[in-house]
């Protein structure tokens, strides 16, 4: 499933809607990528399928930081990889 590790975003399904106001379905993708992400305190690299926005506040604030505001546990994302 195309979803973050950390933030939990994945599709969403709209409706696209012509000029004739018909509606039909569509889904709506996450700007999912592949990140290796640095982990200082194992001197190591771990892998996360990550949103745009996710590694943008990563860069920013580091990746405990991140873990803590969305409510991800720091330790298991460690030991899944």
């Amino acid at each position: 499933m195309r979803a973050c590790d950390i933030t939990g975003k994945s599709v969403h399904l709209a409706n696209s809607v012509s000029h004739a106001q018909n509606r039909t379905r569509k889904r709506q993708l996450p700007n999912i990528q592949d990140k290796r992400v640095w982990v200082p305190e194992e001197s190591r690299f771990i892998k996360l399928s990550l949103s745009t926005r996710a590694i943008r506040t990563i860069n920013k604030i580091g990746l405990r930081a991140v873990c803590q505001k969305f409510g991800v546990n720091y330790a298991s994302l460690l030991k899944n990889n």
